[in-house]
């Protein structure tokens, strides 16, 4: 076998690959009936993302799914699209764009391997089991070959896993370090022990702002499999829209996604919902791995003290103590996290310049950007809120 017997194909289409053919590439674990590690690159997710019209036409998410065969058998898929903007990827180059095009250049359209509006690490070159090596090889050398066929300016391969961007960087690509917040379980048994780990002045913060969520004079529950019912989606989608229109200008999930949602990956989500009165009043809505379970999108009609804290942070830990996980990722950006014992956590993302000069311009500015931000995870550690003795231990 050598990869020049690989053949490489783009499709517009999930269905022209098939589910079977996908997953066996994206979760091979399912083949055998466990749960999918990564609920985002399952065939269920993607599909209903370009289903429901959330990416495609009109979208500035063209999909160009890549496929890698051997012998008539699918070896390998990425998730990737063609790009007119950089909306819904949370790996910013609105600056690289800007200095592309003063200098005479087109950014876009570009090539984003990636889950579409997801800031979520995982797997992005799916590679089915026994073919490690000729599938990432190939996805690579084909993304980079039809970014210089169609004189495309750049392609990007956003929150890869940490082996992902070490093997990308041997084979020459660009490797950018950004950072999120993340909860890890530390084998905690409920809530009160996680309490325990933190300094006592964090601790008392953590049960007053829980205290003062938990008396918005209502109750919250949380709904996941076939507890979820259409109704809860009708509240979340009013919600969703709200904080969508106030963070992006167009929310990026269609009502139909929550719909498609229902039927195929109602397993896969833990939706939490306050109720005032008689109505749903704030919702957090997140999806869940086989270890870890990712906060995703939240929203409300009426604003309650800490309530966003309550929904977004301290129910996902609870429900991660609960089912035994060992992470929360709390999605992009947001410092505040810290404080209620989201820890800073490297991310990862590959880049390829078709211009050299460019491609240097920008290896020397990543450079800059990944001391600036171990430098940042170092102070923002610093800042935690657990003991020292066991900030220590993390480090």
């Amino acid at each position: 076998m050598t990869e020049h017997s690989v053949e490489i194909r783009v499709v517009s289409r999930l269905a022209e690959i098939g589910q079977s053919a996908w997953d066996a590439c994206a979760c091979p674990e399912t083949q055998t009936g466990a749960p999918a590690i990564d609920p985002f690159t399952t065939y269920r997710f993607m599909s209903a993302l370009e289903e429901s019209g959330s990416i495609g036409p009109g979208t500035g998410w063209q999909a160009q799914y890549l496929t890698a065969t051997l012998a008539g058998q699918v070896i390998a898929v990425a998730p990737m699209y063609a790009k007119s903007h950089s909306q819904g990827e949370y790996v910013f180059d609105h600056n690289w764009a800007h200095a592309f095009e003063r200098a005479g250049g087109r950014y876009y359209p570009k090539l984003q391997i990636a889950v579409p509006h997801t800031p979520a690490t995982g797997r992005r070159f799916l590679i089915r089991p026994g073919f490690e090596d000729a599938g990432f090889s190939a996805l690579v050398q084909g993304a980079v070959q039809l970014t210089q066929n169609n004189a495309l300016s750049s392609l990007h391969v956003t929150f890869c896993t940490p082996d992902e961007a070490e093997r990308g960087r041997q084979v020459g690509l660009l490797v950018r370090k950004g950072q999120q917040f993340h909860w890890r379980n530390d084998g905690y048994a409920d809530f009160d022990e996680f309490l325990s780990s933190l300094n006592s002045r964090k601790r008392k913060n953590l049960r007053k702002e829980r205290a003062q969520a938990q008396a918005f004079g209502g109750t919250i529950q949380t709904f996941t499999g076939d507890d979820l019912q259409p109704e809860h989606w009708d509240a979340f989608w009013t919600f969703y829209q709200d904080t969508g229109a106030r963070k992006w200008g167009t929310p990026y999930l269609t009502r139909r996604f929550f719909d498609i949602a229902q039927e195929t990956l109602r397993d896969d989500m833990a939706l939490v919902l306050a109720e005032r009165n008689g109505r749903w009043v704030a919702g957090a809505l997140n999806f869940i791995g086989v270890d870890a379970l990712y906060g995703r999108y939240w929203g409300c009609i009426e604003h309650h003290a800490c309530l966003h804290f309550e929904l977004c942070y301290y129910q996902a830990i609870d429900l991660a103590i609960a089912r035994g996980l060992s992470t929360v990722e709390a999605g992009a950006q947001g410092e505040h996290k810290l404080a209620r014992g989201y820890m800073p956590t490297p991310t990862w993302s590959l880049h390829y310049m078709r211009d050299a000069g460019f491609a240097n311009a920008v290896e020397d500015y990543l450079q800059a950007e990944r001391d600036a931000v171990d430098e940042e995870i170092e102070i923002l550690t610093d800042y935690g809120p657990f003991k020292r003795i066991q900030v220590e231990e993390q480090e």
